[in-house]
């Protein structure tokens, strides 16, 4: 949970990058079909990008799940213990 900043930072990072590239796209003097290729490759970036975060939070949220069941599992030990 102590890296909730630096995720958060680097998520907001990696998003205003892509919609700085994606407005510089836009507004470029370039054909319309050279700029739909660009923003094409560019979506297709954004696409691999968010598929690799979302993978990087549900690991991380499956270890921060396993984490809490083994103290609660732990805790409850104790109590029937007693």
């Amino acid at each position: 949970m102590e890296n909730k900043g630096s995720e958060s930072s680097i998520l907001s990072f990696i998003l205003g990058g892509l919609i700085g590239a994606s407005l510089g796209i836009l507004f470029a003097p370039a054909a319309g079909k050279e700029t739909r290729k660009k923003l094409k490759i560019l979506l297709e970036q954004l696409d691999d990008e968010s598929r690799e975060l979302y993978e990087e939070f549900k690991d991380k949220a499956a270890q921060g799940k396993r984490r809490v069941l083994k103290k609660a599992s732990k805790k409850l030990n104790k109590l029937s213990k007693a």
